[in-house]
C-alpha cells in the first residue's frame, strides 16, 4: 500500500497484525472505539456482543488478530495510528451474513467494508477518504476483485453523532463505488468491481 497525502499529513498504512495491536490499543482507547465495540458489532450475535460489553470484546477481537486474520487496515502518521477500516472477506462478518436488511445479493465472493474509526480530533482531514482506498489497494493486493460497502445515508444533510462509521455514499462515490441496493431508506449497497 502507497503512502497518501492528507490535511492530516503524510499517512502509511498497514495491516492490523499481532505486532500492531498495541496501536489500535491506543487508538481506540478505554472505550474500544465506540462504546466497547472493538469493532466486533458486525463479527458476533447481538446477544454475544451485549454479553461481551467492552472488554470482552476487547479479547475476542485480540483472538482474531492473534490468530493470524487480518481484520482491516490501520492508517498512521509517522508512528502513531490515526484511523482504522473494517475490512475483510464478508463471511468474515457473521452479523452480516445473518442480517436481512444487508442480506447477499449475489454468490459472488465479495470483500465487505464495514467500519470507519477516526478520532473526533481527526476527523475532517481526509484519513477516511485515504484509508478506503488503502483498503480498496489492499483487497486488489489479496487477489479480491469485488469489494462492497453499506454506507449510510444522511437524513437531513446530517448523520446522528455514532452513526457514520460506516461512512457515507459520498466517500465511496468518490472512489468508484456504485450504487447497487438499496435495502433501506437510510442505507445502500455499494460496489467496486477490482477485475
Amino acid at each position: 500500500m502507497e503512502n497518501r497525502e492528507t490535511a492530516a499529513g503524510l499517512l502509511d498504512f498497514h495491516p492490523l497484525t499481532p505486532e500492531r495491536w498495541p496501536d489500535l490499543e491506543h487508538l481506540f482507547g478505554l472505550h474500544g472505539a465506540a462504546d466497547g465495540c472493538w469493532c466486533m458489532w458486525w463479527r458476533i450475535t447481538r446477544a454475544q456482543f451485549e454479553r461481551n460489553r467492552s472488554e470482552g470484546n476487547r479479547k475476542a477481537f485480540k483472538a482474531i488478530v492473534d490468530d493470524g486474520l487480518i481484520p482491516g487496515i490501520l492508517a498512521y502518521r509517522g508512528a502513531e495510528a490515526v484511523g482504522w477500516c473494517s475490512v475483510a472477506p464478508r463471511e468474515q462478518y457473521g452479523a452480516l451474513e445473518r442480517s436481512r436488511v444487508l442480506r447477499r445479493l449475489d454468490d459472488r465472493p465479495v470483500w465487505s467494508i464495514v467500519c470507519f474509526f477516526i478520532p473526533r480530533w481527526e476527523q475532517g482531514k481526509g484519513i477516511a477518504t485515504a484509508l478506503l482506498a488503502a483498503a480498496v489497494d489492499y483487497v486488489h493486493e489479496q487477489g479480491g476483485a469485488l469489494v462492497e460497502a453499506y454506507p449510510t445515508v444522511p437524513s437531513k444533510g446530517k448523520l446522528p453523532p455514532g452513526s457514520g462509521y460506516m461512512g457515507v455514499p459520498s466517500l465511496f462515490e468518490k472512489a468508484g463505488f456504485e450504487v447497487v441496493g438499496k435495502p433501506t431508506k437510510g442505507r445502500l449497497i455499494m460496489r467496486l468491481a477490482l477485475e
